[in-house]
């Protein structure tokens, strides 16, 4: 399979994700450390949206999917790729910089295997989420006009709820949550604590157009709203939340964090007997 992009990263580009990361973007896991879970399957949910405006290409933020992929795939864990209508994942182009990228982001473009199950991702339609122990949902602009409109995305994060797996999403991801329904009827994020990525943040990037904000979209759906912000921009602040098998992050910084409460969440579970969600 032939790359498009080049996965090695110059000195330059280095130094210049080097002062990005000081400032914020992509922080290191201060807490990760190497969980081990034998015999368990993650879904890795992305957009299959891929257009911002006329003549302007989005879709999933490359760290947000990559960094959660491999943080489970190295933690032993089955990893599946599945997008709302199938086949291939629309990638926000801006995202895939050099400067921009995470060690992940430069993975990714060596890994064919990776690379091939995003060419030919599952559509949501054709998969039990119920039958995967970690259910995750990838953000970048391009979940705004899918993940929140998705019936069938809301049935299936319904079922996955139900029964008992452990859901995250960051960025624009936790609009996957919004229409999704407990087995009482309720929807999933009422009452629940939970982030993902604010107004002020859209507004700071000036991209207004999406039809639907996180921010506004979940509160308005009763969700317990979280966020945080940076003395500089908001693209650069950090903030995940954990409430029982709900674990959100407010943007792309904070993948890692919840990947791993994620896994640890599950190791958890797994040690238990029984586990409320």
């Amino acid at each position: 399979m032939q790359t498009t992009l080049n996965a090695r990263v110059s000195p330059p580009q280095h130094a210049a994700r080097w002062c990005l990361r000081q400032i914020g973007l992509h922080p290191h896991d201060a807490d990760a450390g190497r969980i081990r879970i034998a015999g368990a399957r993650a879904l890795c949910i992305a957009t299959s949206h891929g257009v911002l405006d006329v003549g302007v290409p989005t879709g999933v933020f490359a760290s947000e999917r990559t960094v959660p992929y491999y943080a489970f795939a190295d933690a032993g864990l089955a990893v599946d790729v599945a997008s709302i209508r199938g086949g291939n994942v629309p990638v926000d182009p801006l995202s895939l910089k050099a400067a921009l990228r995470t060690p992940e982001d430069d993975r990714m473009l060596a890994d064919e295997q990776l690379r091939a199950k995003l060419i030919a991702s599952l559509p949501i339609a054709d998969i039990d989420f119920s039958g995967y122990d970690l259910v995750y949902l990838a953000g970048g602009w391009g979940a705004a006009f899918d993940f929140g409109q998705s019936d069938v995305l809301a049935r299936r994060i319904g079922d996955a709820y139900a029964a008992g797996r452990i859901i995250g999403g960051i960025c624009h991801g936790p609009l996957g949550l919004l229409r999704a329904r407990r087995p009482d009827g309720e929807l999933v994020v009422r009452g629940r604590r939970l982030t993902a990525v604010t107004d002020r943040q859209v507004q700071q990037l000036g991209i207004a157009l999406t039809p639907l904000h996180p921010e506004t979209a979940l509160r308005g759906a009763g969700a317990l709203f979280e966020s945080r912000t940076h003395h500089a921009r908001d693209f650069f602040a950090n903030h995940f939340v954990a409430d029982g098998d709900l674990i959100t992050g407010q943007n792309q910084n904070a993948g890692p964090m919840v990947a791993r409460l994620m896994l640890q969440r599950l190791e958890d579970k797994r040690s238990l007997p029984r586990s409320t969600h």
